[in-house]
């Protein structure tokens, strides 16, 4: 994982990618909230997907951006929260954007929130989960990303959240979508204990 410098120059000038904006893994990318000042260098990921997970409805120039190159987007509205709200994270909500995220006809996608700290953070961190990262470096990544305004409760929700039941789902799409698929067995690190789907 790493952070994206970009100087590249076009006819209308430079390049700008959306605020937080980095790679997570091949095909798949996080932000914060895309401006149309972003969209020229959102075109050079050619993205098939995007996951916005605000309540809010996108912005109608967003939405002409996606419609006119093709972009799929999903949305999973979770509530924005502080660290002293009794509210968690809906289990449900994640769970569902995960199968979207893990589903590698819908890569290139870029996942965002507002400012791609908390909520964009919670999910790359149930990501990093189902590829068996250690839990002291999901957390480190999600600090990084989140700085001062980390929040206690974000990290007990990844800490708590059940990847089992993904990881099968995931091992199904690898193997059901041989051709695209095949050479994506990356996303999951540890295979084992998972049994391979019966044709």
């Amino acid at each position: 994982m790493f952070m994206v410098k970009v100087d590249v120059e076009e006819n209308d000038g430079v390049l700008v990618p959306p605020a937080n904006f980095s790679t997570v893994e091949d095909g798949i990318f996080r932000s914060g909230f895309p401006e149309p000042s972003n969209f020229g260098f959102l075109e050079t990921l050619n993205l098939r997907s995007i996951i916005y997970l605000c309540p809010e409805a996108y912005p109608q120039e967003n939405m002409d951006f996606v419609d006119a190159h093709n972009i799929k987007l999903f949305q999973f509205g979770i509530e924005g929260k502080t660290d002293s709200s009794s509210t968690s994270i809906p289990s449900y909500t994640v769970t569902q954007a995960l199968k979207v995220l893990i589903d590698v006809r819908n890569h290139p996608v870029l996942i965002h929130c507002k400012r791609g700290k908390h909520r964009t953070g919670c999910l790359v961190g149930c990501f990093r989960k189902l590829q068996t990262w250690c839990l002291s470096s999901v957390f480190e990544e999600y600090k990084r990303f989140a700085g001062v305004k980390w929040r206690a409760n974000d990290l007990r929700f990844i800490e708590s959240f059940e990847v089992m039941s993904l990881r099968q789902c995931l091992y199904s799409i690898i193997y059901q979508y041989q051709g695209y698929g095949s050479n994506k067995r990356r996303l999951l690190y540890g295979e084992e204990g998972i049994q391979k789907p019966k044709n």
